[in-house]
Order: structure tokens, then sequence, then C-alpha cells
């Protein structure tokens, strides 16, 4: 039986050689852009001795020193803050963009004048094209203790005194949430919109004959066949949850010391180490570190995605 679906299998594939032929390409790439450059995982391993030529040498002749590499980020006193920083604004980055970008395509989809569709869908993503750098200038235009926006107008308008927000941590989790949204939520918008678009007309004809009103479509039609891409890129954002956006998290707060507290993640933290003490090995390590746990939770949410509904399930 085995080898008949083998056979089966090879005269399907010397029948379509040309089409098999076409994944070469993009397999290559594969290997050597995203799986070759796997093998440098061994350097979160090892203590890496300058002395020799190259960087494969540097790898092949360095000593093994186990999980060294690892206590720079486990036995340090910043680790629970900077782990907790990391999931804490992840989670809620993650379930504030999927809704709001959810609305917003919903909004999107009800517009029916074509010109104010393609205006809104163009004002919606401007934010996400912006350099982090350029952002940061604009938060900073807004949020100067002397000049800026907030402490010039709004708060003398309303008889308060200025606030120094570059020195206060406790504002920080509030104005780095909103600059994130800001920024993606228009490109998220723009993926849900074609999913909404994608969804055949005939659903809502026979709801409007059926009488259903615009709300009842969409929570009825919109929102239940949006869930499976909804699902889908929520599983891809929980494998990047200890990945923190670098940008947003380094420059936004200008590198402020007295909002780390409430502003450092692991991102941040190892770039100042790898500045600081140019330690290659301990960078290695934190990026194993957020990969394997990255990938558990991927699994483990795939999992719990696949209990309560297989078709939703990537895999």
């Amino acid at each position: 039986m085995r080898r008949a679906m083998l056979r089966s299998e090879w005269m399907k594939l010397k029948r379509h050689w040309i089409l098999a032929l076409m994944i070469v390409p993009g397999m290559g790439y594969l290997v050597l852009n995203n799986y070759l450059p796997m093998v440098g995982v061994i350097i979160a391993f090892k203590n890496i001795d300058y002395s020799y030529n190259g960087l494969l040498g540097k790898i092949i002749h360095s000593e093994w020193i186990g999980f060294s590499n690892f206590e720079y980020l486990f036995q340090s006193s910043d680790a629970w803050t900077i782990t907790r920083n990391t999931i804490l604004y992840n989670g809620t980055f993650i379930v504030l963009t999927t809704i709001v970008a959810v609305a917003l395509a919903i909004l999107l989809n009800e517009v029916r004048h074509r010109f104010f569709s393609r205006l809104y869908q163009s004002v919606i993503l401007l934010p996400y094209l912006l350099s982090m750098v350029v952002v940061s200038y604009f938060v900073l235009a807004m949020l100067n203790e002397q000049n800026g926006f907030i402490n010039k107008q709004a708060l003398s308008q309303l008889g308060m005194e200025p606030i120094s927000w570059y020195t206060e941590a406790k504002y920080w989790p509030y104005i780095l949430t909103f600059v994130h949204l800001w920024k993606t939520a228009g490109y998220l918008c723009i993926v849900y919109l074609a999913s909404i678009v994608g969804i055949d007309a005939e659903y809502y004809e026979a709801a409007t004959v059926d009488g259903a009103s615009r709300i009842h479509q969409i929570r009825m039609i919109t929102v239940p066949l949006l869930k499976p891409t909804i699902v889908v890129m929520m599983l891809l954002a929980v494998g990047q949850i200890f990945y923190a956006d670098f940008g947003l998290f380094y420059q936004v707060p200008l590198n402020s010391g007295a909002i780390q507290p409430t502003t450092d993640v692991i991102d941040t933290y190892v770039y100042r180490g790898l500045m600081k003490f140019g330690d290659i090995g301990m960078s290695s390590a934190a990026g194993l570190y957020q990969s394997t746990v990255g990938f558990v939770l991927v699994l483990l949410t795939n999992y719990m995605v696949r209990r309560r509904n297989r078709e939703l399930a990537l895999f």
C-alpha cells in the first residue's frame, strides 16, 4: 500500500516536473536565509576567542562554556523587569491592535465611495511607513517639558503644572501603547480589510433579503468569516511575544535612564549590554532564549486553538 502511494506521488512529480522545478529557487532562499544561519546558535554556548581569523575560525576554536552566557540574563537583578515588560507590552499590543484593526477594517468596508475609501486607507496606513526615528521626534514635539504641545498648550489651558514626561516612568506604558497602536493598526487593518472584501457578496444579499440590518450582517457574517484570519494573525504575533519593537522602546523614550523600569525590554537590555561589553555570546544567548520561548508559545497556542476548533489551527 505504502509502495503504491509512493509510486503514485513519484508519477505526479514526473508529470509536473516543471512546477516542481519552480519551487527550487524559493527553497534555496529559505535554506540559505533561514536555516543556514541557525548554525550560529552554538555561539550562545561558547566563549568567543577573537584571536582567531574569520567568524568560522572563532566559532570552531572557541571554548565551550555551557550555559554561562545565559547567566547574564537570568542572574541579573533586571531579568524579572525586562521579561515582565516584554510579555505585558506585547500581550497588550496583540489584543488592542487586533481589536482596533478589525474595527477599522469593518468601518472602512462600509465606506461605499471609492475615492474616500482609498483616501482613508492611505491615511490609516501612513504611520506604518514612517521611521521610528521620525516618530520619536513627533513624540518629543508633543511631550517636551519646555516647548511640547501637551505642556505648552493642553495642560497650561487646564491650569495644570507641566509634566517632565521623560523622567516619569508611570506614564510610559500608556504612551508606548498609544504610539504602537497609532503606527501598526493601519497595516493590520489592510490585511483584515482584504479578507472582508473576499467574503462572497451572496451572503450579504441573502441576509438583506431576510431583513438583516448592517449591524446584524457584521455580527453574523463578517466577524465569523473573519475569525480564521484573526486566529492566524494572533498565532503569528504570539510567536513574536518575546521580541520587542526595538525602535519603539529605544528611540521613542530617547533611551532615558529614569524611565527604564517601564520602558526596558529584552531587546534594549541586550543592546545596551552588547554596546557596553561587546559580548556576542550573551547576545546570541538572548536571541536563542527569545526564539525558543516563542516557538514553544506558538506550539502551545496552536494546540489550544486546535482543541477548540481544528479548522482554525495552523497545523
